[in-house]
């Protein structure tokens, strides 16, 4: 999957968790995937207990804080709805 594809899957929704970035509109935040991880989860793990999630989620969730880190504004980039 390419990095459109997996930006794709993290979206802005003003209605759901104040405008966070969360997973295909699911009421997951990219913040608490990313807080599992730091915690030692593993991406396997994250999966098996929200078996809604895909692998790919938990990339895109990676993905998304890597652009952020590296100074993009990728926030602001979702709730315009570019990429």
């Amino acid at each position: 999957m390419n990095e459109v594809d997996l930006m794709d899957r993290i979206v802005v929704d003003p209605g759901i968790f104040g405008g966070k970035p969360i997973i295909r509109g699911l009421r997951v935040a990219v913040e608490h995937i990313l807080g599992m991880l730091a915690a030692g989860e593993t991406s396997e793990r994250i999966v098996k207990e929200y078996p809604f999630l895909e692998r790919e989620d938990i990339q895109a969730c990676l993905l998304f804080a890597h652009r952020a880190v590296s100074g993009e504004h990728v926030r602001e980039r979702l709730a315009s709805g570019a990429r």
